[in-house]
C-alpha cells in the first residue's frame, strides 16, 4: 500500500505514528465495542483497601497491589484467602503495600464485592480467548488502568496463588521494575518464533526478558504503556498457531516479556520475590509463595511429583468446592515451604468469615 511521501521520497515518520497509534485504537475499540455486548457498557465497580501502612513506609515506593482473577469459585476461594494475607502484611514493618484491587474480568459483579476491594472488567468478546482464559489479563489491565483511580505510583501485578509469607517491600528501582525470573521461559531459544514480535532492528532477543506479569513491581506510568502492547502481542501470538503450540500455557508471559522489551523497559530479576513448593524448600528468604504445583509425599515425608501421594496439597483438588477447614499438616520430612504453606492456608480459612458459604 503506497502513502504520502516527503520529498526525500520516504515515508513521513510522522505518517507511520499516526498508523501505529490508528492499528491500537481500532484494536481497542474493537474490543471495547464487541465487549459491551447487547447489555451496553459494564458497571465498574471500585473498593479500595487503605488501612495501615508499614511504619516508615515511603508513601513515594508504596505499591498498589492489583489482582486479575475470574468469579469461578476455583478463583475466588484463592482470591480470598490472598487478600487475607495481604491484609495481614500491609501494616507490618518493612511493607511497602498500598491499595489493594481485585480486577475481575468475568463482565459481572459476584458474591465477594464486599469483602473484597474490586473492579469488574469487561472480558475479550466470545471466543476471542480461543479457551486460554489468561488471555482476557492483558485486557483487564488495559481497562483498570483506564478508568481506576491508583494512587500509587507503582502497581504489583499478583495472581490468586499467592500468598505473602512476610511484609513485601518496593522491590523495584525507580525506572527499572522487579520481576521473578521463571526457569522456563526463555527467549534465546525461541529466537526463531519471538522474531515474528521482535523485529531484528529492536535488538537481540536477550532483551526479552525471562519473566511473566506476575509479580512484577512496577512504575503506574510505564503499565500504562506497556499493557496496550501486551494485550496486542498476546492477541496477535494466539492467533499464530505456530507460536501457540511452542508457548502454549506461557503464552501471556512471553507477551509480557516481548511489551516490556518493545517499549525498552528492563526488570531487575529478583529470585527472592517468591519461591514455588515443592521444588523450592524454605520460606527464610522469600516473600512470596506460589502454590501452582501439587505438593504430593508418602507418610514418610518422600515426593511423588506426578503421582497423587498419601498425603496431598495440590489446589487443582478444589475445583468445585474450597479446600476444608483445618487441613491436615504434612507428614514428618517434608519441607518447611510446604508445612509453612498449609498453615497459612489453614489460618486465613479460619479467619475468614462464612469460608465454605456457597458463593
Amino acid at each position: 500500500m503506497s502513502g504520502r511521501k516527503n520529498a526525500a521520497g520516504r515515508t513521513s515518520p510522522w505518517l507511520l505514528i499516526l498508523i501505529s497509534v490508528g492499528c491500537f485504537f481500532a484494536t481497542y475499540n474493537f474490543l471495547t465495542m464487541h465487549a459491551r455486548g447487547r447489555d451496553g457498557p459494564r458497571k465498574f465497580l471500585v473498593g479500595g483497601d487503605r488501612g495501615s501502612y508499614g511504619s516508615g513506609s515511603d508513601p513515594a515506593k508504596r505499591f498498589h497491589v492489583a489482582l486479575t482473577a475470574t468469579d469461578a469459585l476455583y478463583s475466588q476461594w484463592q482470591s480470598r484467602i490472598m487478600h487475607y494475607w495481604y491484609k495481614e502484611m500491609r501494616g507490618r514493618p518493612g511493607s511497602d503495600m498500598g491499595g489493594f484491587t481485585r480486577i475481575l474480568h468475568s463482565g459481572k459483579p459476584d458474591g465477594l464485592m464486599d469483602e473484597i476491594p474490586t473492579m469488574v472488567v469487561d472480558p475479550l468478546p466470545e471466543g476471542k480467548d480461543k479457551g486460554y482464559i489468561v488471555l482476557n489479563r492483558p485486557w483487564a489491565f488495559v481497562q483498570w488502568l483506564q478508568k481506576a483511580k491508583i494512587d500509587e505510583d507503582y502497581i504489583l501485578m499478583a495472581e490468586p496463588d499467592h500468598v505473602f509469607v512476610k511484609p513485601l517491600p518496593n522491590l523495584a528501582h525507580g525506572d527499572e521494575p522487579a520481576a521473578f525470573p521463571f526457569f522456563y521461559i526463555k527467549p534465546t531459544e525461541n529466537e526463531k518464533i519471538l522474531r515474528k514480535f521482535f523485529p531484528e532492528e529492536k535488538g537481540p532477543v536477550s532483551k526479552i526478558d525471562p519473566i511473566g506479569n506476575s509479580p512484577v513491581i512496577i512504575k503506574k506510568a510505564q503499565l500504562e504503556k506497556i499493557a496496550p502492547t501486551w494485550m496486542n502481542v498476546s492477541l496477535k501470538m494466539k492467533e499464530d498457531q505456530e507460536t501457540d503450540k511452542a508457548f502454549g500455557w506461557v503464552l501471556e508471559m512471553y507477551a509480557y516479556a516481548v511489551a516490556s522489551a518493545l517499549h525498552g523497559v528492563h526488570h531487575s530479576l529478583r529470585k527472592d520475590f517468591m519461591i514455588q513448593p515443592p521444588w523450592d524448600l524454605k520460606t527464610d528468604n522469600t516473600f512470596i509463595i506460589h502454590y501452582t504445583y501439587g505438593c504430593d509425599y508418602t507418610m514418610k515425608g518422600q515426593l511423588t511429583y506426578g503421582k497423587i501421594g498419601e498425603w496431598r496439597f495440590d489446589k487443582r483438588s478444589y475445583l468445585q468446592s474450597p479446600p476444608p477447614r483445618n487441613l491436615s499438616l504434612p507428614p514428618p520430612g517434608v519441607p518447611e515451604s510446604v508445612v509453612t504453606l498449609v498453615k497459612m492456608v489453614n489460618e486465613a480459612t479460619a479467619n475468614i468469615p462464612g469460608w465454605e458459604d456457597d458463593r
